[in-house]
């Protein structure tokens, strides 16, 4: 497995594929606004979503498990997950056994089994926070300062 990321800006600036679980193909979800906003500003965007396996969302072909879209595309840097918080365990056991860097839960998010499961393998882990505020934040400011 790669070294997890250190810090939210190292991973911004870094990371370039996403795989982002739940993502859905309606423009007015949080999900897909994340999502396409992360795609304009150069990250590749791998949807996650079993309802929608088959179909294209972003542009891109979506997958029913993370491990089907590991077999396409290689190694995932970020796994962002837009699930409710008690179907956040399987996600994490998952992203651990595709060797993803981070498991990123958007707000609202927290689950501290899956947290567990995915440091205990060496990942980052993000919890209550959204991609694109963070994102923002530090375009916004690039130095870090407050």
């Amino acid at each position: 497995m790669s070294k997890a990321f250190e810090s939210i800006p190292q991973l911004l600036s870094t990371a370039r594929t996403i795989a982002v679980v739940g993502l859905s193909s309606k423009p007015e979800r949080a999900s897909h606004e994340v999502a396409h906003y992360l795609q304009q500003h150069g990250h590749r965007i791998i949807p996650v979503n079993p309802t929608y396996a088959g179909q294209s969302i972003l542009g891109e072909h979506c997958y029913a498990t993370l491990t089907q879209a590991t077999r396409e595309h290689g190694v995932i840097d970020v796994v962002q997950c837009f699930r409710k918080p008690e179907e956040i365990v399987p996600v994490a056991e998952e992203a651990v056994a595709i060797g993803a860097r981070c498991l990123w839960m958007q707000l609202g998010v927290v689950n501290e089994a899956a947290a567990q499961i995915a440091r205990k393998a060496g990942m980052m882990v993000v919890m209550d926070r959204c991609m694109k505020i963070e994102h923002m934040a530090l375009a916004s400011n690039p130095a870090g300062r407050p």
